[in-house]
């Protein structure tokens, strides 16, 4: 059984190396990736401390293009595009007419009517069949399933920036954090976006599949002397979750929306019609009833997705992503809690397998780096 379910999980380009490299592999979002290599608690530490290399190529881009492009995205998207330089992005929502998320997304305008969509990896068939019948309404524009073009990589740290520059036909101290701009690396004709999912500065490379392990090898090599190393899904989780970035599946889904996941900066107000929009206005006047928290640890113990949180033997809210830190050091989590727990401050309980222990509300992020 367990071969059968392997044989039929994707590969990323890189999957050869990992496998050489002694990476744990895993099943992830209908891939085979890695999950950690030295172990998570190394990884975090050095990405926080120096840099980590991750391979993300599993991620989803879908293009849209043509005369309606930014109509296309205006409709299908939270956040106001109209507002994107070429050369910038930004994070959204692809949202619902319920005004909830089919999936969060990185928005980048490569052109003023070209633009590219990295949505999540579980998420690329459900996402393209979504978007492609909604730009249909937009006008003149088409979308496109382009994943299968790219692979992704990130470095990400302190350490990041010296590291790419090296290697890198353009001048990266000059992009800021949501931009990009095109050059090459190693010898890969790539796009170079100053972006992440840890909490640190960083860049993600999107280059050609069969130049993947190239710039993998080169920045490895380059990185040596600051003992940059590689990491997997388990540290860009736990470093994620310090940095309060929400998970698709986990803490954003198709039941919330992003004033409920406390989103509304990624929400266009003033953009006359987007989908959804209804609802997020409706809420945004009415107040929501529950809101998406962070949250430490009083009593010992570690709150896990899914976990309850409670009042008295009553559930009144759930853990959508918690675990123990690396660099903080602390038990931390985010949990939906009705409004009157969501000052912090306020005291939680939360049922930790059949044990109810207490937690205290704190604000995000929990931990944002020094610039």
């Amino acid at each position: 059984m367990t071969e059968t379910i392997t044989s039929e999980l994707r590969k990323t380009p890189l999957h050869a190396r990992h496998c050489a490299s002694n990476a744990r592999m895993v099943p992830f979002g209908g891939w085979e990736m890695p999950v950690e290599y030295s172990g998570i608690t190394a990884e975090h530490m050095a990405v926080r401390t120096r840099a980590g290399i991750f391979d993300v190529s599993h991620m989803g881009e879908i293009e849209i293009a043509g005369k309606d492009a930014l109509a296309a995205v205006q409709r299908i998207s939270s956040n106001d595009a109209s507002r994107l330089q070429v050369g910038q992005a930004h994070y959204s929502a692809l949202t619902t007419f319920d005004g909830t998320f089919v999936d969060d997304m990185l928005v980048y305008r490569m052109a003023p009517s070209h633009f590219l969509l990295v949505v999540n990896a579980s998420n690329i068939p459900k996402d393209y069949a979504w978007i492609a019948a909604q730009v249909k309404e937009a006008g003149e524009a088409a979308a496109v399933d382009s994943s299968s073009r790219y692979a992704l990589l990130a470095i990400q740290g302190p350490a990041a920036l010296g590291v790419l520059q090296p290697l890198c036909s353009a001048e990266l101290s000059g992009i800021k954090y949501y931009w990009f701009t095109h050059g090459e690396v190693a010898g890969a004709r790539a796009l170079i976006s100053r972006t992440g999912y840890t909490g640190e500065d960083g860049f993600e490379i999107f280059v050609p599949p069969n130049m993947a392990d190239r710039v993998w090898q080169a920045l490895l090599e380059s990185g040596r002397s600051a003992d940059v190393i590689p990491c997997g899904l388990g540290a860009r989780d736990t470093l994620r979750l310090e940095a309060a970035m929400r998970l698709y599946g986990n803490d954003i889904d198709e039941t919330t929306t992003p004033l409920e996941a406390d989103l509304g900066w990624i929400v266009g107000w003033k953009k006359e019609f987007f989908i959804g929009h209804e609802r997020l206005r409706e809420q945004k006047e009415k107040g929501v009833t529950r809101k998406l928290v962070g949250f430490e640890m009083i009593d010992r113990g570690i709150a896990r997705h899914g976990y309850q949180v409670v009042h008295g033997d009553k559930p009144i809210g759930v853990v959508t992503s918690g675990t123990q830190t690396p660099f903080l050091k602390k038990a931390i989590g985010m949990a939906y809690v009705p409004m009157d727990s969501t000052a912090p401050g306020s005291e939680i309980a939360i049922d930790v397998r059949g044990r109810v222990v207490r937690a205290t509300v704190v604000p995000l992020p929990f931990y944002k780096r020094t610039r």
